[in-house]
């Protein structure tokens, strides 16, 4: 008789004493590598523990509702007549699953749908996988040696934000040895730490604040709200921590190998990096630049005194000051705002533009605009500052501009004096940060890096992605850019002709009201001389919102005058975040207003107003009386 295996719960994180929900074989069944035996569930997701080796099951050793940890037996096994020649590396996994790297491991590896966060991460010890490439691994035909760093890798990603950290799993996924450099302590670059999503944290907070004041006009007063502003500042950062260590989680089961320091260019081929142990070289094949950007600057202030905050700075939500100037009118300084403005601040903001958010249609715009001008103590349009002097009672700022978004009139506004400055006037690339020269990486005079359809930079096998190769400078832009280098860089013949193709890309302001666009903007399309229609429903109509008590939305469409087919669309209002992607779907697969408008959407909800725009372009709209042209 073969001698019996015990398959044990491999290495899950930090987590101990975890729920088995499902138990997925019984005594008996035939199992193959990687079939998944048992199912647990943390507080965080769901784990498919999965076999380590093919064989019978022989003995159940838990069953549904028992706590396991590391290292407990699951089963015994009898190994398959191959496996069982090879009693001592079977054990060695079986008690070490780190040691499947010495195996021969399959070209798609599986992952899990959502990885178990771990508190430590694949830092100083390099996988055994990391000294040598992978087997699936091929060096492109005409590629030169390559010499060898202190770590080597078949590809590396430079910055670990949400391009960054997709392109490295994408290729580990695709067989790939792969590195992944960040300079900060955890994954997930700006968007994850101190950007979209504990903006999103603070602005839900801001969101409910408002709604409880707004519900007075509906009978239903709320005493004024107690803020326990560091309560309230543990909360934000523990959404970031749950995201940060599932990241680190994936980047363990993918076998990613995480060094942490400031990475730059040296040659072609390598990458000298800063870390805290001193400096360390990483050779690479290929490698895919997600580097990012970092928050602009207007010269000649004085960056030095800490009233003057940007973003990041807003988001630490140290305190909340009684009066504070917002520095740019785009989404970035709208959305700390709205979250300030509901904390209990007197905000008021100053745009050079003559209108907020200069890249949206006018019309979407005005809802908003209308709705903050009553809550803002100010806001400036076409005004810029021209002087802010560090005063012990706050920062004198003053002004120039014909400032007709200002209630008094068109001359400039007086000298003020605030408490706070957000500085909110763009982002800049980081391409001059990363040592391109030295690889010969071509960056153009604004900090780009210049790439084709194939995200390729003029080096042929480095390849740059999200913020730093152009706008929009947008998280799910550098995503799907990511994937795709990932799969250009392993998918050999079949991917020679594969590219970054994307028809639309939607932009969100998460302000109150919301406002969304994709496609063709209408200023766009004037300026390219495109031939369209526009059909425009008002959420006065919508019984959903009227319900809501927030009719002041505006779904709109763009469409081609010949074709029918939808080109561009925008629309404000609430949640218009999650409204903008059936028309993103629309404009990608073609769609005409027949198509949206024979698509029978819930009633009442707000996702009709797409549906309705669609019937006013069509003639067919029952739920308004649109008169004949």
């Amino acid at each position: 008789m073969a001698q019996l295996t015990e398959i044990k719960v491999p290495d899950i994180g930090d987590f101990k004493d975890v729920a088995v929900i499902e138990v997925l074989v019984k005594p008996g069944d035939p199992v193959e590598k990687e079939t998944s035996l048992i199912t647990l569930e943390t507080d965080k997701a769901s784990i498919e523990v999965p076999s380590p080796q093919s064989g019978i099951v022989k003995e159940l050793k838990v069953k549904v509702g028992d706590k396991v940890s590391e290292g407990a037996v699951i089963l015994m096994l009898e190994p398959a007549a191959a496996e069982a020649a090879a009693p001592a590396e079977t054990a060695e996994f079986a008690s070490n699953p780190a040691a499947v790297s010495k195996q021969e491991e399959p070209a798609e590896k599986p992952a899990s749908d959502v990885a178990p966060p771990s508190e430590k991460e694949e830092e100083e010890e390099a996988p055994a996988s990391a000294a040598a490439p992978a087997p699936q691994s091929v060096a492109p035909p005409t590629a030169p040696s390559v010499p060898q760093g202190d770590i080597h890798a078949d590809v590396v990603v430079l910055g670990a934000g949400p391009g960054g950290y997709t392109a490295a799993f994408r290729a580990a996924d695709l067989g790939k040895n792969v590195v992944l450099i960040e300079r900060y302590p955890t994954l997930g670059g700006v968007c994850l730490n101190v950007g979209c999503i504990p903006s999103k944290a603070l602005l839900h907070v801001a969101k409910v604040i408002t709604d409880a004041e707004e519900t007075a006009q509906q009978g239903i007063a709320f005493a004024k709200p107690g803020i326990e502003i560091d309560k309230l500042r543990g909360w934000k950062e523990s959404i970031i921590g749950k995201l940060t260590k599932g990241l680190a989680g994936l980047a363990k089961q993918r076998k990613v190998k995480v060094v942490r320091g400031t990475g730059k260019f040296t040659s072609p081929n390598m990458i000298e990096m800063e870390t805290s142990d001193g400096k360390k070289t990483v050779s690479f094949e290929h490698c895919i630049i997600a580097a990012g950007s970092t928050a602009a600057r207007i010269p000649g202030f004085p960056y030095d005194d800490p009233r003057i905050i940007d973003s990041t700075s807003a988001l630490k939500l140290e305190d909340i000051p009684q009066r504070m100037l917002i520095i740019g009118g785009g989404i970035i300084g709208l959305e700390m705002a709205t979250v300030y403005d509901a904390l209990g601040s007197r905000i008021s903001v100053v745009e050079l533009m003559d209108q907020l958010i200069p890249g949206a249609d006018a019309d979407l715009i005005r809802p908003l605009h209308k709705r903050i001008q009553k809550r803002y103590e100010a806001i400036y349009l076409k005004t810029k500052v021209t002087g802010i002097e560090a005063l012990e009672e706050g920062l004198k700022v003053t002004f120039e501009g014909a400032s007709e978004g200002n209630t008094e009139g068109t001359a400039a506004p007086e000298p003020q004096v605030y408490d706070r400055i957000l500085m909110a006037v763009g982002r800049r690339p980081n391409g001059r940060e990363i040592g391109a020269e030295n690889a010969g990486i071509t960056v153009n005079e604004r900090g780009f890096i210049p790439v084709d359809k194939q995200l390729r930079t003029n080096v042929s096998h480095i390849f740059a992605i999200g913020d730093i190769v152009g706008e929009p400078m947008l998280a799910h832009k550098a995503s799907h850019e990511g994937k795709l280098a990932a799969e250009i860089i392993a998918g050999g013949d079949k991917m020679k002709s594969a590219v970054f193709d994307a028809r639309a890309i939607p932009s969100v302001a998460y302000t109150d009201p919301e406002i969304a666009w994709m496609g063709l903007t209408e200023t766009e399309a004037r300026k390219q001389g495109v031939e369209f229609e526009k059909a425009v429903f008002p959420w006065a109509a919508s019984g959903r919102a009227l319900a809501m008590a927030r009719d002041e939305g505006v779904t709109k469409l763009l469409l081609d005058k010949k074709t029918r087919r939808i080109l561009g669309a925008g629309i404000v209002g609430i949640n218009a975040g999650e409204l903008i992607s059936e028309t993103v779907l629309g404009l990608e697969m073609g769609a005409d207003m027949e198509d949206i408008g024979l698509t029978i959407h819930p009633h009442p909800t707000l996702s009709e107003t797409v549906f309705f725009a669609a019937e006013i372009a069509e003639g067919t709209i029952t739920d308004l009386y649109m008169p004949k042209k």
